[in-house]
């Protein structure tokens, strides 16, 4: 098999305060079609052509559920769990 080794992905900080990194991705190609399909969405909502980087980072941002990682204060306790005596 022909594997890649790559160096742990660069985070960069962004001007608008945002940061990027960025990632290598395996995906089936049903997933790239349907990328490729959400490029089209897009490309054609906004009036120009897209990227599929660009697409994925959309999709991403507008997903539901997703939200901003919370401050420490307001995460649940970890969980403990008991490891048995031997």
């Amino acid at each position: 098999m022909n594997e890649r080794v790559t160096p742990a992905p660069a985070m960069h900080a962004l001007p608008d305060g945002e940061a990027e990194v960025a990632l290598v991705l395996r995906l089936p190609w049903e997933d790239v079609a349907r990328l490729g399909q959400e490029a089209g969405r897009l490309a054609a909502q906004m009036q120009r052509p897209v990227t599929l980087d660009e697409a994925v980072s959309h999709r991403l941002r507008s997903a539901r559920g997703a939200s901003h990682a919370k401050p420490a204060g307001e995460q649940p306790p970890a969980v403990r769990t008991p490891v048995p005596a031997t």
